[in-house]
């Protein structure tokens, strides 16, 4: 959609918008679709809110943690094999 095309809404009593049909299919927005809304000098900024919450690495990394030590790429073969067969009924 080009940005010269100057659409307008109205905002409701219960405060709420309604984006006109063509934004909401250009921007692939359909119901239940969340939004971040940010104030801006000019106005008011809507995008796609992400899909995930914001993490770091060492975060990430947390859950990785063991007290065992590390195991062979051998080792980890063995265990995916040794597990295939036990769900395959061996």
């Amino acid at each position: 959609m080009p940005t010269a095309i100057r659409l307008t809404t109205t905002l409701s009593t219960k405060g709420q918008v309604i984006l006109p049909k063509s934004v909401r299919q250009h921007r692939d927005w359909g119901p239940g679709t969340k939004l971040e809304v940010e104030e801006t000098a000019d106005g008011v900024m809507l995008r796609r809110a992400p899909l995930f919450t914001p993490t770091d690495m060492e975060s990430v990394f947390g859950v990785l943690k063991s007290n065992r030590p590390p195991m062979s790429v051998e080792e980890m073969d063995a265990a995916v094999a040794a597990e295939a067969r036990r769900r395959a009924g061996d």
